[in-house]
């Protein structure tokens, strides 16, 4: 499986109320679950005009199904090639 970072243009994303917040949630849960195939979401992080999005699936195409059928947005999908943290530069 692949992890891919989804950048999602949503103007106003930022003062979304967690109602809102809450059923986003429960839409992509509901579309994970109907996909039929192994995908899963791991977090979302919430800014003033997008969201980004980080998900694990077998293909961008996967991806793109997901956010097809929860009627999501979809701006970029790009397939995460290294993670790297303040550990990395100790080389452990």
């Amino acid at each position: 499986m692949k992890k891919f970072v989804i950048e999602r243009n949503l103007p106003g994303a930022g003062n979304l109320s967690p109602e809102e917040l809450k059923n986003i949630s429960q839409t992509s849960c509901e579309v994970v679950s109907q996909l039929g195939q192994p995908y899963h979401w791991i977090q979302s992080f919430v800014t003033d005009d997008k969201i980004y999005c980080i998900h694990i699936a077998e293909s961008e195409e996967v991806v793109r199904e997901h956010a097809k059928r929860g009627n999501f947005p979809i701006n970029t999908v790009s397939e995460v090639r290294a993670v790297i943290d303040p550990q990395t530069s100790s080389g452990t």
